[in-house]
């Protein structure tokens, strides 16, 4: 009977190591244990080279090599025999190796230890199950297809991002048994990514940034691949990599960073790039205090429904477009303000990063900031409070890029961030393309220019 490569991908999560044996030129036989074989695809896996040993001689000499590996539950083994093929030290599939490498080490005990220095491709030749006793394998935790199904129908009916980007949450946590998640979008022009939707913990870190190739989302962004840990990793924990890359600019002494979303300790982590065809519009993280909580199979129907995320997203926003492009104003029947009354606001903005400052506070910057400020000017100066998505698209003050401008995403930000702290400022959306700026207080406004 024929195995495939794919029905005992249990067997390489890494929870009990594998054996490799090898042969020297001189028929000197070795066996080694291997931190990780990775699935590649239905003809590949990738073996970890982590020193120059013996092994390394051997299969640089003859490169043929036989593989042990064990179902952590079941307890079944099998056999493999590869043909070494080549060797990555960078790319997706190394960085993906190098992750799960650093939570393999950190559980183990050997961080500092274990450094990857390379994934060695192997083509499978064969698979042949090893004789003996073995336990019943327990009933699956969810059926993932079924669970994927019932998402993309009820993400489907979904007409506008904000709804999107909630229903994605709901669907992870009653669909997928998935409790701590968040979606984060792509800004290509400064190369961060900013959290949009988060579900699970006790602050939405709304407005948090990460920078390409920080931590697990920043890696799983840069290098566009599913990034999986099973243990805890300090180096690819989120709020460690947002401390990090904010210390690197000299932020976190100044006010700028938004409360952390994220588990204090995270034992599992999956981060999914979110694609719109070649593009690349963000990053669908999820985690677990479970050990091993993500599987193969979990990766698998998260990197569907991710796909499909993307183009409802691109298709959303194409929709916004056109339809900015067909309205005039908001319906007037709305109200201006709140009341306007009391103690004007004082609002700052610094035209560096276009930070924005209420009375003091840091509320947001980037192009949300200058979306802000740009509203709150045309109110000071021109009373008003009615704008359309198109008008912003092409108001040279908030400079949003030609391609992927993500400006539904951005008011989403603005939006939420100015509810989270109960500001005297609030953006409505009375119509599809149309936004109002409401206000209960006066404002005074501050522009700062940095000096150089």
């Amino acid at each position: 009977m024929k195995i495939a490569l794919d029905a005992i991908r249990s067997c390489l999560e890494g929870a009990i190591p594998g054996q490799i044996a090898t042969v020297a030129a001189d028929g000197t036989p070795n066996v080694a244990y291997l931190s990780q074989v990775q699935y590649v695809d239905a003809s590949h896996v990738a073996l970890s080279w982590q020193f120059f040993n013996s092994t390394r001689r051997n299969i640089l000499d003859i490169p043929f090599a036989r593989v042990a590996v064990i179902d952590p539950v079941t307890a079944a083994q099998y056999r493999l025999s590869l043909q070494y093929l080549r060797t990555e030290s960078a790319g997706p599939l190394f960085e993906t190796m190098k992750a799960k490498l650093a939570g393999i080490a950190s559980h183990a005990g050997m961080t500092g230890v274990f450094k990857l220095l390379g994934a060695d491709i192997y083509r499978v030749l064969r698979i042949e199950r090893v004789p003996g006793a073995t336990l019943p394998a327990p009933p699956p935790r969810h059926n993932l297809l079924a669970a994927l199904r019932a998402s993309a129908e009820q993400l489907c009916r979904c007409t506008d991002l904000e709804g999107l980007l909630g229903q994605t949450l709901d669907c992870l946590e009653l669909r997928f048994d998935i409790h701590h998640a968040m979606i984060l979008m792509l800004d290509a022009a400064v190369g961060r990514l900013y959290t949009v939707a988060s579900r699970g913990y006790e602050v939405s870190g709304i407005g948090s940034e990460i920078a390409l190739g920080d931590g697990v989302i920043g890696v799983a962004a840069r290098e566009r691949t599913p990034i999986r840990i099973g243990h805890f990793a300090a180096d690819y924990s989120y709020g460690r990599a947002i401390r990090n890359s904010l210390a690197r600019e000299g932020l976190v002494s100044t006010g700028h960073e938004i409360p952390l979303p994220g588990l204090a300790r995270s034992s599992s982590q999956l981060a999914l790039p979110i694609h719109a065809g070649r593009q690349l519009v963000g990053v669908l993280y999820v985690e677990s205090p479970l050990e091993q909580r993500f599987g193969y199979d979990d990766e698998d129907a998260l990197v569907a429904l991710a796909g499909g995320l993307g183009a409802a997203i691109q298709l959303l926003q194409q929709q916004g477009t056109e339809e900015s492009g067909r309205t005039s104003t908001p319906d007037a029947a709305v109200p201006d303000t709140l009341s306007n009354e009391g103690q004007p606001l004082t609002v700052r903005h610094y035209a560096e990063n276009d930070s924005v400052f209420l009375d003091g506070d840091y509320l947001i910057k980037g192009v949300a900031g200058a979306i802000l400020w740009a509203l709150l000017n045309d109110y000071a100066n021109h009373g008003r409070t009615a704008f359309t998505n198109r008008e912003l698209r092409l108001d040279p003050r908030i400079r949003l890029p030609d391609l992927s401008d993500n400006l539904e995403a951005r008011l989403i930000l603005l939006s939420r961030r100015l509810q989270e702290k109960s500001a005297a400022i609030r953006i409505d959306k009375p119509a599809r393309g149309c936004i109002r700026l409401r206000l209960a207080r006066p404002v005074e406004l501050v522009g700062i220019i940095a000096s150089h």
